[in-house]
C-alpha cells in the first residue's frame, strides 16, 4: 500500500508564492518519477512539472522560470516552489508517485491540494 500526503495549498494573491509539498510512504521500492499535476474546473488534468529517474526534470510551459520543484529521496518527498502565482494557477494540485516494478510502471496519485490565486 502506498499513501501520498500534500500540504501547502491554500489562498494567495497574485504575484505571491507557495509551496507545496508531498511525502510518500508505505510499499515504496523502487521511485521511478514523482511530480505534480494540477486541475482546474472545465479543465483536463496537466503536468505542472515532475523528476523522472532522479535527474530529468520536466515543467509544463505555463509554470517554466516561476516554479521550481525538488527531490528528497532521503524523505521519500517531492515539493514545489511557486513564484510570480497567476489567478490562472489556480486549481487543485495533485501529487505524482510513478514506481518501477521489473517491466511495468505504478501510478500512484495523492488526494489533492487546492490552490488558489485572487486578490
Amino acid at each position: 500500500q502506498v499513501q501520498l500526503v500534500e500540504s501547502g495549498g491554500g489562498l494567495v494573491q497574485p504575484g505571491g508564492s507557495l509551496r507545496l509539498s508531498c511525502v510518500a510512504s508505505g510499499n515504496i521500492f523502487n521511485i521511478y518519477g514523482m511530480g505534480w499535476y494540477r486541475q482546474a474546473p472545465g479543465k483536463q488534468r496537466e503536468l505542472v512539472a515532475n523528476i523522472i529517474s532522479g535527474s530529468t526534470t520536466n515543467y509544463g510551459d505555463s509554470v517554466k522560470g516561476r516554479f521550481t520543484i525538488s527531490m528528497d529521496y532521503a524523505r521519500d518527498t517531492v515539493s514545489l516552489t511557486m513564484s510570480s502565482l497567476k489567478p490562472e494557477d489556480t486549481a487543485v494540485y495533485y501529487c505524482n508517485l510513478i514506481i518501477r516494478d521489473s517491466y511495468r510502471f505504478l501510478d500512484y496519485w495523492g488526494q489533492g491540494t487546492q490552490v488558489t490565486v485572487s486578490s
